[in-house]
């Protein structure tokens, strides 16, 4: 069986989108943006990084789409975007139940007598 993600996410864009939260500083910037708008300079006073560090992962971020970035004025204010996120757990959700089918399947096959 085949995810169809045509409709939800293409292939580059699931695989910014997973690139990005495989780093845990990214995913926590997502966690704190969808919670409450930040700046790049806030934000950056989270983590012990440099600014720029901080400004490259929101950039990366930015690329998948999972967070925004807009200027008031000096600042960029980012905030994370949840409809991004949600068509990234949809298409878990499809290969959770990919794997579900399989084992339901795998079960069925294992409760049927053996056959002589």
């Amino acid at each position: 069986m085949v995810v169809n993600t045509s409709a939800e996410l293409t292939d580059d864009e699931v695989d910014r989108i997973f690139r990005a939260l495989a780093d845990a500083t990214r995913r926590d910037i997502v966690r704190r943006t969808l919670a409450t708008e930040a700046s790049v300079s806030d934000l950056a006073g989270a983590y012990d990084m440099s600014f720029a560090a901080v400004q490259k992962h929101v950039a990366v971020l930015e690329g998948a789409g999972l967070v925004t970035k807009r200027p008031h004025g000096r600042e960029r204010i980012v905030r994370g975007n949840p409809d991004a996120i949600r068509r990234a757990q949809r298409l878990l959700d499809a290969y959770e139940q990919i794997w579900r089918d399989r084992i339901g399947r795998l079960d069925a096959l294992l409760d049927e007598p053996p056959q002589k």
